[in-house]
């Protein structure tokens, strides 16, 4: 999901689990219980803005600062809870510059006519009848091949919204299909560094375990599939009356040809072809100035006095394309790097929220208490479950939401007889999916911020990924595929 080494570069494999004996279960909640009843009230009472514009922000700050008292009361070190927040800042380095040059690309490629000659042909091409479930296929096709859900979202993601978009059709519907896509193609792909970390963590194969998880991952996506196609067709919209006067609307403010998909489609390339994500985006951003200069001067003097100065106000600032069409003129706009600030001082203060309550053992201590309870097969299953979906919220990583549960729960599994494939694929299901509905979790920050729709306004949309979790309970409840260990 955030979702390959190659694309996060996280070496978390070795990750330490932090135990304190110190720590009793009912302290290791007192900083989750507080965070979610501020975070609840910031969304339900004030309407986000309780703190200003860095409410969720602020508020992680606080559940740190709660966390870390809990600590000093139970004898760790502020020297322990700094080093544990180092280390989660320097995990997600990269994945900061990968959003700061999503932002270049969004506004480069918005100023060379690219994002808008997907919009043009896409409109073309996908009626709203079968706009919903096509995206969710088209997102999976590119998710397998690239073994990335972040990359799917930066190139293919944001062109579906758009095209979506001008057909009327909700942004919450299109993101929503977008992000189920891409998510199953990031669980089925072995080029995806989640789907080479859950059996690592489990004890089996890269192989066996993409082969066990289709048990769940298929149908999950075919009721996917369903019900995005029952939206298609029950849903109003007015993009296919309109569309002659938005593709006149777009020709008239950009010059459209065939040739600028050259850009994204060498940015693709080089995805495939494992180049380093900082690399392949950098590309894209510099072959999209070029092209802005070679088939785009009329924009680029509209927004500046010089061209390079348009360049350089779209890689870094705000940049609007005024069209004679009111919603492409909303739709053709882009916060640069300076768009993506919001987004990343998010994950650096969910990192620091979850560095101290890994520093303080609470993580493992929560664990633990989930693990204790799994008296039978299935309990052992929903425990899996919970405590993925638990630090997914709490740790605000899915990483951490894989190896924590992975390493905690192995021999639990093994004491029950169940082979290893069994763990790694609830670890996918509940673990990896369901890390985008969490708004300050990295995937929910990073998706939420590249295709410019609240993470509150897709999930409810984004099937595939919050059904998973219940597809691999019904499986155990009914002991469907789940395989025991040859000795036992």
């Amino acid at each position: 999901m955030q979702d390959d080494k190659n694309l996060s570069e996280i070496e978390i494999e070795n990750q330490k689990i932090i135990e304190n004996t110190e720590l009793n279960i009912w302290e290791a909640l007192v900083p989750v219980v507080i965070l979610m009843g501020l975070l609840a009230y910031n969304i339900f009472c004030a309407n986000g803005a309780w703190l200003g514009d860095y409410s969720n922000q602020y508020i992680l700050l606080i559940g740190g600062g709660i966390a870390a008292g809990v600590g000093f009361l139970n004898k760790v070190s502020v020297k322990r809870m700094v080093l544990e927040i180092w280390e989660n800042w320097k995990s997600v380095f990269i994945p900061v510059l990968i959003l700061f040059l999503v932002g270049a690309l969004a506004g480069t490629w918005l100023i060379s006519g690219i994002i808008p000659a997907m919009v043009y042909y896409g409109l073309q091409v996908l009626s709203p009848a079968i706009f919903l479930p096509a995206s969710v296929i088209i997102a999976a096709i590119i998710s397998i091949a690239t073994g990335s859900s972040w990359t799917t979202s930066a190139t293919v993601g944001i062109a579906l919204v758009g095209i979506g978009s001008a057909l009327g059709i909700p942004s919450g519907m299109i993101a929503g299909a977008v992000i189920s896509g891409a998510y199953f193609g990031d669980k089925m792909s072995p080029l995806s560094d989640t789907t080479n970390l859950a059996p690592a963590m489990a004890g089996t194969d890269l192989f066996t375990h993409i082969k066990y998880m289709a048990y769940t991952t298929v149908p999950t996506i075919i009721v996917t599939l369903i019900i995005f196609t029952i939206l298609s067709g029950t849903t109003d919209t007015t993009g296919s009356a309109d569309i002659s006067n938005l593709l006149s609307s777009i020709n008239k403010s950009f010059n459209i040809t065939p040739l600028l998909f050259i850009v994204p489609f060498v940015v693709i390339v080089m995805i495939l072809l494992k180049t380093k994500p900082l690399i392949a985006l950098g590309t894209g951003v510099v072959l999209a100035a070029i092209f802005a200069f070679t088939f785009q001067h009329n924009v680029l003097i509209g927004l500046a006095e010089t061209k390079l100065e348009s360049i350089i106000n779209a890689i870094l600032s705000d940049t609007q394309i005024k069209t004679d069409n009111e919603k492409l003129t909303e739709l053709f706009s882009s916060g640069g790097m300076n768009g993506m600030l919001w987004t990343i001082f998010l994950i650096i203060c969910a990192m620091v929220f979850g560095g101290i309550m890994d520093a303080i053992g609470a993580l493992a201590k929560i664990t633990k208490a989930l693990l204790s309870i799994a008296s039978s097969v299935f309990g052992l299953f929903a425990s899996t479950v919970v405590s993925c979906l638990g630090l997914n919220i709490v740790a605000s990583d899915q990483y951490l939401a894989i190896v924590i549960p992975g390493k905690m729960f192995k021999q639990a599994y093994e004491d029950k007889g169940l082979a290893p494939e069994n763990l790694s694929r609830t670890l996918e299901d509940s673990g990896t999916v369901t890390s985008v509905l969490i708004p300050w979790n990295t995937c929910g920050a990073y998706q939420s911020s590249v295709l410019g729709v609240g993470v509150g306004e897709y999930a409810l949309y984004a099937f595939f990924n919050y059904l998973s979790p219940f597809t691999t309970l019904l499986f155990a409840a009914f002991r469907i595929k789940i395989k025991q260990l040859a000795s036992k």
